[in-house]
């Protein structure tokens, strides 16, 4: 029978909280521009390896708070609305007949723990939840639609994915465009599209999306948001963040042994983040063996009363050595750097970086050796950035790509669109890409989690005095 979108049910201001009303964002629906879609029992019912249970199927009343947390003493402004996201997870009915989907999945960007492990799981999901039996793979990120032929997957061909690093579709930056890529869409009969990767990719995927929904195609698009900084916003983290802090404890503690092993010594690690400092935080928390954490969201400088070379000799003088890790993206302002290169690009759009880790360890050799000319002193300096990226996702982010693929699926599976899935407070839920693409997760440094960190390694804020 045909249906309407499911966006009818009247759910906006219909629940109050200390905060104000609740107000659930629209999740768009291929119903929104196609009035003959038709709806069939989910397969999931007759699946002989299924047996779904009173409470199964997610109602499109089921919604997850973007909020949890209010202060009861303050007034609500009457006028406030907090969003509200619709849960992820199988609904009862389906749009797409398993027998006419050709799915089509492609990864973008940089590497990340898990990457493999989404796209088995997506084939996995398809093939053995609803009984899809196209799916294919593009290859070489955005440009791969329109470039190279799409490689035909399936549940023997990336049986054991989750036990290895990297992308088996391959990956590249840039070579988004846009008519190119929905023509090759629609040339190869896709409908259903998986697509992983950062927020630029993301970005991306909001515009091929728009641009399906102007040719008023039947085609379900769904973001599987994929970066180790874990800068995306709204979703709690992305998958292959838990595998970068729990390897980032090895570099950390290698810095450390190094530190503590020489004469004056200094172990300084970079770790990624180039917007964000999620990465390093999360490390220093875990580690115990950090004296001072820099990230980009909070300056730094070197010289003078209250500066970092100052707190690294007074934790020298006090314990023989220091470990200092620094996010990639930090102190990007104090580094020299020519006209040239204030305007170079990377293949995606976004300014170069200096590396600001060498740079800190000249800076402490040349501090060194004019304050203390006569005195040993060691830095060390550890960049495991290609090693975390490229290993295989650990346990935790193996059960979470799990849940974030087959979330997609049941999503797209039931007519929605244009959206991410992902666990915002722990409950799985579908935010729209556009929503995914225009926010940015930054460490609140006014928060507890930073100030936490600074009880850890007794820095100080670098404020100049």
């Amino acid at each position: 029978m045909a249906i309407s979108s499911p966006e009818s049910t009247d759910l906006a201001n219909t629940v109050s909280t200390p905060a104000g009303s609740v107000e659930l964002q629209r999740l768009p629906h291929l119903t929104d521009y196609l009035s003959n879609i038709e709806t069939r029992p989910n397969p999931l019912q007759s699946n002989p390896y299924y047996h779904p249970s009173h409470g199964f199927y997610i109602s499109d009343s089921d919604v997850v708070f973007r909020r949890i947390t209010f202060d009861l003493a303050q007034t609500p402004n009457s006028g406030s609305k907090q969003p509200a996201y619709h849960r992820a997870g199988p609904r009862k009915e389906v749009v797409f007949d398993p027998t006419g989907v050709r799915a089509a999945i492609v990864t973008c960007g940089g590497l990340c723990p898990g990457m493999n492990t989404v796209i088995r799981e997506l084939v996995i999901g398809l093939w053995e939840l609803y009984g899809v039996r196209r799916i294919f793979g593009v290859g070489a990120g955005y440009r791969g639609f329109y470039s190279r032929d799409p490689v035909e997957l399936n549940p023997k061909l990336v049986h054991n994915l989750h036990k290895k690093g990297g992308t088996i579709l391959e990956t590249s930056r840039g070579g988004f465009d846009l008519g190119k890529i929905v023509d090759a869409i629609e040339r190869h009969g896709f409908n259903q599209l998986y697509i992983i990767g950062g927020d630029g990719t993301m970005r991306g995927a909001v515009k091929i999306f728009d641009e399906i929904r102007r040719r008023k195609l039947n085609i379900g698009v769904a973001g599987i948001p994929k970066t180790v900084d874990n800068d995306i916003g709204i979703i709690d983290r992305s998958f292959g963040f838990q595998t970068a802090v729990e390897m980032a404890q090895q570099a950390i503690a290698a810095g450390h042994v190094e530190a503590e092993s020489g004469v004056n010594g200094i172990g300084l690690v970079k770790l990624m983040g180039r917007s964000t400092g999620h990465i390093a935080l999360h490390a220093t928390l875990s580690s115990r063996d950090v004296d001072c954490c820099l990230i980009p969201e909070t300056p730094f400088f070197l010289e003078g009363k209250g500066g970092l070379l100052e707190f690294l000799e007074n934790r020298i003088k006090e314990n023989g050595h220091a470990v200092v890790v620094v996010a990639e993206g930090a102190g990007q302002e104090l580094i020299p750097r020519t006209e040239a290169q204030k305007e170079e690009r990377d293949e995606s759009g976004n300014p170069v970086f200096l590396d600001v880790g060498s740079w800190l360890k000249s800076e402490f050799r040349s501090w060194w050796s004019r304050s203390h000319p006569n005195e040993l002193f060691t830095v060390k300096y550890i960049d495991p950035t290609y090693m975390i990226r490229a290993v295989p996702a650990n346990a935790v982010d193996n059960m979470y790509c799990t849940l974030v693929a087959h979330s997609a699926i049941h999503g797209v599976m039931a007519g929605y669109t244009g959206f991410v899935s992902g666990p915002v407070n722990g409950i799985y839920a579908y935010i729209p890409l556009v929503e995914v693409a225009e926010t940015k997760n930054e460490v609140n440094v006014k928060d507890h989690k930073w100030a936490w960190v600074r009880s850890v390694t007794n820095q100080p804020d670098f404020i100049r005095v």
